[in-house]
């Protein structure tokens, strides 16, 4: 199964006392390589990654393809678990194709993927940005499932020149199958499925609401989860039961409503985490820099901090920004160096111990808004910002704690 969507809610920037320093001073973090896995390689510069699980439903398909091969390949013996080990490395491969059609698309149109990952029913391209129409969502839902019906047929061409029953003439015929198989699941039009994501790009266009389109799929999504628990095990009994010659254990039928139970879940949480990041891209334009900024006061680097929170104390600011003697900025004093200092200490302690030293990326527009503001708390990570008007001249000190708080009461408003 694929689920070409977004990576997840985006994070503002480090917790805890800042970039990595301790209580001291310390410089801004680089934001870790998104892991998951075991990295294959970075084909058009995204990491590639094969989630442990995967090697679970390897191992599945090689028992599974091995026991069918020994009813169409008797002679094969033992090795037909190496052919079918082959087989799901190279239906894989396939889904990875199907993912590389995402990828490809979504860097036409500057979408940055986080990454690839094979995973246990498929693989997801983790695009961290929404498009920005209907039409673009629509072609880069479509492409994937596109690829495996190409796939298919690349399949089918040898397959017509290979003698039947014969371990090339399985293979092809297992692949060309599985893909179609594929194209044929993801465009269901349910999300997280690629056919909910062009039917929500339907809706988006026939309503002009990207939110619109996201409900509508989503339920729709939640519809088939509910359908896939209930008949996928329907449908495999009704087939073993039309077939005089064949029965059905107690064993199967276990393994039929696991199965089930299992695509059924990862339908149903996909099409939820698609409701809640569409909620999160409805509410991200809440969060404007120049509504979160702490009011700050500038003090030079050996003000005592006893002295520095009596002069934030009079004006009424919740912050402090090291300055030299031309009053240029060059430090934030972090909030949990302050309150790491015991109060009979303070008249000792100059902020300059306690500040941690700007670099461009720390310094915040004051208009920054929405995903333009995490984007760049994300690119570095810190607890402190200091925010600045166009014209150089100091703002404010925006926290990463007040950016998380003002963004889970967003999150909590109801959907217009």
């Amino acid at each position: 199964m694929d689920e070409s969507g977004d990576s997840g809610r985006p994070q503002p920037g480090a917790g805890g006392n800042g970039p990595g320093t301790g209580p001291d001073k310390g410089e801004p973090r680089r934001p870790a390589e998104p892991g998951g896995g075991l990295l294959m390689g970075r084909p058009f510069g995204v990491p590639v990654y094969v989630a442990p699980s995967w090697f679970v439903v390897a191992a599945l398909i090689t028992w599974v393809f091995g026991g069918q091969l020994d009813r169409v390949l008797p002679e094969l013996g033992g090795a037909r678990y190496l052919v079918a080990l082959f087989f799901a490395i190279a239906f894989y491969a396939s889904v990875l194709v199907h993912e590389l059609a995402h990828t490809v698309v979504a860097l036409s149109y500057k979408l940055p993927v986080r990454r690839i990952q094979l995973q246990f029913f498929g693989g997801v391209s983790e695009i961290e940005k929404e498009t920005e129409t209907p039409g673009r969502e629509f072609v880069l839902a479509f492409v994937g499932p596109l690829l495996s019906l190409v796939l298919g047929g690349v399949f089918y061409i040898p397959l017509q020149f290979v003698e039947a029953g014969t371990v090339p003439g399985v293979l092809l015929a297992g692949l060309m199958v599985s893909n179609l198989i594929v194209a044929a699941f993801n465009l269901l039009p349910g999300l997280p499925l690629d056919g909910g994501r062009m039917l929500r790009a339907v809706v988006w266009k026939i309503t002009g609401k990207p939110m619109s389109g996201t409900v509508a799929a989503a339920w729709v999504g939640r519809g088939l989860a509910v359908t896939v628990l209930i008949g996928l095990p329907l449908l495999t009994h009704t087939g073993a039961l039309g077939n005089a010659t064949s029965e059905i254990s107690g064993m199967e039928t276990v393994t039929d409503a696991l199965l089930a139970a299992i695509l059924a879940g990862i339908i149903w949480t996909g099409a939820g985490n698609s409701l809640r990041m569409a909620r999160l891209r409805e509410h991200l334009p809440d969060l404007r820099a120049r509504t979160l900024t702490r009011r700050a006061v500038p003090v030079e680097s050996a003000t005592p901090l006893s002295e520095a929170l009596r002069r934030a104390n009079e004006a009424g600011a919740r912050a402090l920004v090291v300055v030299d003697g031309q009053g240029s900025p060059k430090g934030v004093v972090r909030e949990a160096a302050i309150a790491g200092v015991p109060e009979h200490r303070r008249p000792w302690v100059a902020v300059s111990g306690l500040a941690q030293d700007l670099t461009d990326g720390m310094k915040v527009p004051a208009e920054l808004a929405g995903e333009a503001l995490l984007d760049r708390l994300k690119a570095t990570p810190a607890t402190e910002y200091l925010v600045v008007e166009d014209t150089g001249e100091i703002y404010g000190v925006l926290s990463t704690a007040d950016v998380e708080r003002a963004f889970v009461k967003a999150m909590a408003r109801p959907s217009a």
